[in-house]
């Protein structure tokens, strides 16, 4: 229960970097059938799907995201965006948002692309 709790605080304070950023969040926890993405978010003439990794360090926290959860990732955006065709033409990216605990969050843009 400890590391959902820490997961959904980790996913507050990326969302809070991302509107210090400008960035205006579309989505929050979205599901599918592929999996969950933890942050939509638009900026300008982008869509971004945020990946957010808490862990005890932000090292820790960048090996996180493997391969697998990158293709998991993709997939559900894919369909986050069939869903959405209002939002076609715009560019799409994917970051990554790294939180630990007595450290600044660190913010990953295009961490990966649509080939994982």
């Amino acid at each position: 229960m400890a590391a959902h709790g820490f997961g959904l605080s980790a996913e507050s304070v990326a969302a809070a970097l991302l509107v210090g950023k400008g960035y205006r969040i579309l989505a929050r926890r979205w599901r599918s059938p592929f999996g969950e993405i933890d942050i939509v978010a638009r900026n300008r003439s982008t869509v971004i799907f945020v990946e957010v990794k808490g862990r005890g360090a932000l090292d820790d926290a960048a090996y996180a995201v493997t391969p697998r959860q990158r293709r998991r990732i993709i997939d559900a955006a894919s369909a986050w965006l069939a869903a959405r065709p209002d939002l076609n033409g715009l560019d799409v990216r994917f970051d990554v948002v790294l939180v630990a605990p007595r450290s600044l969050p660190r913010h990953i843009p295009a961490a990966f692309d649509i080939d994982g």
